[in-house]
């Protein structure tokens, strides 16, 4: 039995060694919804894509907070297409506020380690004033779990004072070609 596990692992470590990876592997975003349902509160000045490589899209969101916010609820559903957006994986409500201060979801927190580096809300509450995204892109290496080829879509309502204020909609691909040569 040990023989085994120790062939497999040297056949994993001859693969990733005659193949690059980073070439074998497409992380993109390919669409971004933003909407307010209460402009009074939450305002998007900025919710776009842009392209700036084959396989490289950059996501900037720039929004207002307008008051302040002591109580955030966040509830994420990831979708995986197949002749449409069918559930796949994650359907959870978290607390906002107390995930900035620990973060106590391993799927939220895979999330938030993507686009941290590239945002200014990364602050436990109160949220007030602008809320900015800026050049964020998907990488793989991020990416901890195994996910099966395919596109996907990241539905984010957000909730404060537990009524909705706006969505965001991130919809993305994921293509694994382990036997594309360098």
């Amino acid at each position: 039995m040990q023989s085994k596990q120790f062939l497999c692992v040297l056949f994993a470590i001859f693969l990733t060694s005659i193949f690059d990876y980073n070439d074998a592997v497409v992380f993109k975003l390919t669409n971004l919804v933003c909407e307010s349902y209460n402009q009074s509160w939450v305002v998007f000045h900025n919710c776009r894509l842009k392209a700036v490589g084959r396989n490289k899209v950059l996501l900037n969101l720039n929004g207002t907070v307008l008051h302040p916010v002591n109580d955030v609820s966040i509830h994420g559903r990831f979708f995986k297409r197949a002749n449409g957006n069918r559930p796949w994986l994650y359907d959870v409500t978290i607390d906002g506020c107390q995930f900035v201060r620990k973060a106590n979801n391993p799927i939220a927190s895979i999330v938030y380690r993507l686009f941290k580096q590239y945002s200014n809300i990364n602050h436990t509450c109160p949220y007030v004033g602008p809320q900015i995204v800026k050049d964020f892109y998907l990488r793989h290496e991020l990416l901890r779990v195994p996910m099966p080829t395919g596109d996907y879509l990241l539905s984010i309502q957000w909730l404060f004072d537990k009524k909705l204020q706006f969505d965001t909609n991130v919809s993305f691909a994921f293509v694994e070609d382990l036997m594309k040569k360098n």
